[in-house]
């Protein structure tokens, strides 16, 4: 388990995080969400032991993060969005670097993943377009089978077709004893993939709950009329989506672009209803 207890960050003056608490539970997929600047790739880094907290504690099982002990680097991985690659390198070459320190790694997992990102581990990384890239790497951050995974936009450069493979190949390890937590801005691309959900916005937590509360609490309305009551509105075809406050209006389909936007609007009275 991942437990971030009284946190507070800051760079020199400019403050990041506030004194917040948040706990990952083993076996489940996490969305870190929120706008660009908020924080999210600092909470990695943080949970992976590259940043110290100014106030507060990090714990990941038994282990405070930034003592960085080889018992606790050994389970956990981050995959940054940008990874400065070797012209020289392959996917299997980079692979095999890194699976000395991964006890569990698989190279058999790792071609068979390629292969379902349809991408040759024995190609120059070089020699491929960024979406290749992209794809070889997420093979690889896959197959070292850490305890736990740290995804920074993994799906920025997938084409529409590779973000459906990456949600199908995520999908199947739901439910393992692997944590992962999915850092995004690109809130699309994860829908029914992460639960529970966590919404960041400067300073604080704005949400931090499962898709099963979020239904339970919030009703996203699709095709009626525009709700002067709703937390959030969108026109669409043959009307609007509207998110309600759920007073035993029943169960509805999440919309997490619809959430995610009635959060930022809202967030107080989200904070609020989710208390």
């Amino acid at each position: 388990m991942i437990d971030i207890k009284d946190f507070s960050f800051a760079y020199k003056t400019t403050h990041v995080f506030d004194n917040i608490n948040l706990q990952f539970q083993k076996g489940a997929i996490y969305g870190l969400l929120g706008e660009n600047g908020v924080g999210k790739t600092t909470l990695l880094k943080v949970i992976s032991g590259l940043l110290r907290p100014t106030a507060g504690s990090c714990m990941v099982d038994d282990y405070t993060s930034f003592d960085r002990r080889p018992e606790f680097l050994q389970n956990i991985f981050l995959l940054p969005d940008e990874v400065p690659l070797p012209d020289s390198a392959t996917p299997d070459s980079f692979f095999r670097d890194l699976a000395v320190f991964y006890p569990k790694h698989s190279s058999d997992e790792l071609h068979r993943l390629s292969a379902e990102l349809k991408v040759d581990p024995l190609r120059k990384f070089k020699e491929m377009s960024f979406g290749q890239q992209k794809k070889s790497l997420l093979a690889c951050a896959l197959a070292l089978n850490t305890d736990y995974l740290l995804l920074d936009e993994p799906t920025n450069g997938l084409d529409i077709p590779s973000k459906a493979d990456f949600r199908r190949i995520l999908t199947e390890r739901i439910g393992a004893e692997q944590t992962i937590i999915i850092s995004t801005h690109q809130v699309k691309d994860v829908e029914n993939l992460i639960d529970p959900i966590i919404i960041l916005s400067s300073n604080s937590v704005l949400l931090n709950a499962p898709v099963e509360k979020i239904t339970e609490k919030l009703y996203f309305e699709y095709g009626g009329q525009q709700r002067p009551d709703a937390l959030y509105s969108e026109m669409m075809p043959g009307g609007y989506l509207n998110v309600l406050v759920n007073n035993g209006l029943g169960e509805s389909q999440l919309n997490i672009e619809a959430l995610f936007n009635a959060v930022l609007r809202n967030s107080a009275m989200v904070k609020n209803i989710f208390e």
